[in-house]
């Protein structure tokens, strides 16, 4: 009898160590779910690289001011949004890249033109081609508005992977009061630096000529400083945003209130 009541005890035991294995186990699986449903989901799609937040505009050391027609205004870009004016669109049917002169002049004269200058001031480790101080063969771009890596090699198919962005569109610039400048304003404001980013290729492609009514970079970490350069820009060259540009722009800075309008300097 008391052999039977030992062997008894023990598998009473080995039942309850099972059994706390058991709701170990189902306490992690718990665990783990809420996890996964609350916060862990969203880590395990968080991008590897993120982009940066801003995009520098000159470098002194080796490009020069271009001036546009008017100072950008310095302070609080909501500020500054509150200043433009507000209309409808302009016809765009007469629309012609040649209303803003040749493509990527050396508008700033310092020996190089715009194209080289940006990708020089925006691009990483730069190589130029043999025997020229201008022209750039290779570099890497932490590119700003889908936040990749992206290797720039220049060729004929190689050099689309990274393009020149007019911040504010050229065709977007001439519904809303580029007409209205002179050729050589529209020049300038066509290779003004501030209104110029290296992106990849295929996000300036998908951007086209919208405004920031219909398209951000998908690298949420830009978006308060790209809306405001395109507010420094606009004010820059006295162009206008449509009621829905101004809304979509009010609320991206809403929440960065602390932003400022970008400048040159």
């Amino acid at each position: 009898m008391s052999v039977s009541w030992a062997a008894y005890r023990r598998a009473r035991r080995h039942a309850r160590q099972a059994w706390a294995l058991l709701g170990a186990a189902a306490a992690a699986v718990i665990a783990g779910s809420v996890w996964f449903f609350t916060a862990g989901q969203f880590a395990a799609v968080e991008p590897a690289v993120s982009g940066p937040a801003e995009v520098p505009v000159f470098d002194a050391g080796w490009m020069k001011p271009v001036t546009p027609p008017y100072p950008v205004p310095r302070g609080g870009a909501a500020a500054a949004l509150e200043e433009l004016d507000v209309k409808g669109r302009a016809a765009g049917s007469d629309y012609d890249r040649s209303a803003f002169g040749q493509a990527w002049q050396d508008a700033d004269r310092n020996g190089c033109d715009t194209r080289n200058d940006i990708l020089r001031r925006d691009l990483r480790d730069v190589g130029f081609s043999q025997g020229s101080r201008c022209k750039v063969a290779s570099g890497s771009l932490h590119e700003p508005y889908v936040g990749l890596t992206v290797r720039f090699v220049r060729g004929a198919d190689s050099s689309k992977e990274v393009q020149i962005d007019h911040v504010v569109a050229l065709g977007d610039a001439w519904q809303k009061g580029a007409q209205q400048l002179t050729p050589l304003e529209r020049q300038v404001l066509a290779n003004d630096p501030l209104n110029l980013i290296a992106a990849d290729g295929e996000a300036n492609q998908e951007k086209s000529a919208s405004d920031a009514a219909t398209w951000l970079p998908k690298n949420k970490a830009l978006r308060c400083h790209y809306v405001a350069r395109q507010i420094s820009v606009k004010a820059a060259y006295g162009l206008w945003v449509t009621q829905p540009e101004k809304d979509a722009m009010a609320r991206v800075l809403a929440s960065c209130p602390q932003q400022q309008t970008v400048t040159p300097g």
